[in-house]
């Protein structure tokens, strides 16, 4: 596990950037999720091979990285509980608090992606 800065209360430590190491925390922390990244990993595992290029296997590394951050914080989880509630909560992409609540989750993801 790698020491990272204290955003108060993270329910373990940020994991390696190993799949392993990221499908172990995910374990940990959200293992209902686990066939979703098994699937992910599949879908990209199946890309690389058709294209030869390993890039979709680094995208799904960064993407569950990025999962597992948010996961492990809870400041970053409930933020994003609420902005997906919002989102589900507006008629269409017209509603005005459509864009507020997309915005608030891209904003939580890019968050969680330059903390690792």
């Amino acid at each position: 596990m790698i020491t990272q800065p204290d955003h108060g209360g993270e329910l373990i430590p940020r994991p390696e950037r190993t799949p392993d190491a990221v499908r172990v925390a995910l374990a940990r922390i959200a293992p209902h999720r686990l066939d979703e990244m098994e699937r992910h990993k599949n879908r990209a595992l199946a890309a690389a091979i058709s294209s030869n290029e390993i890039g979709h296997l680094q995208h799904w590394l960064s993407h569950w990285v990025a999962e597992v951050e948010i996961e492990r914080r809870p400041d970053l989880s409930a933020r994003r509980s609420r902005a997906l509630a919002a989102i589900q909560g507006t008629s269409s992409r017209d509603d005005v608090a459509f864009r507020p609540a997309m915005d608030e989750l891209r904003a939580v993801e890019e968050e969680a992606a330059r903390a690792v």
